[in-house]
């Protein structure tokens, strides 16, 4: 049975590198476990898969690394980045506005398919 585990930032302000970096790296190490990872950006969480705002976004002050380097890391492990359609009009974003590792832009039916199967886990930020 594949085990999923759906990330949703919601409520995670895109420009704290506290509250966005933890789910990323989550979503990292759980795709290196075998996890089945779906990061799903929507509300104002979603810019944050607009091309250039990760990667001004650090962890750290001293950390040479972006939330963007972060992101490629969890996608390079497996992890799929989705922008909720209502994201995009929340940021004022188009599909041409998305970073290559976003997979696409999903709708609610997709999303609610996803989390109600019998073999997902949900985190919300």
């Amino acid at each position: 049975m594949t085990r999923k585990l759906v990330i949703v930032l919601a409520n995670a302000n895109p420009y704290s590198d506290e509250a966005i970096g933890a789910p990323i790296f989550q979503a990292s190490v759980a795709a290196a476990m075998g996890y089945q990872v779906e990061v799903v950006c929507t509300g104002a969480s979603a810019v944050i898969l607009k091309n250039g705002v990760a990667a001004s976004v650090h962890v750290k002050t001293a950390e040479a690394r972006s939330i963007y380097d972060f992101i490629q890391e969890a996608h390079a492990a497996g992890a799929r980045f989705h922008c909720f359609s209502t994201g995009l009009d929340a940021c004022d974003m188009c599909k041409n506005d998305l970073i290559v590792e976003c997979s696409g832009v999903i709708g609610a039916a997709h999303f609610i398919e996803e989390i109600m199967s019998d073999d997902c886990r949900v985190l919300t930020y």
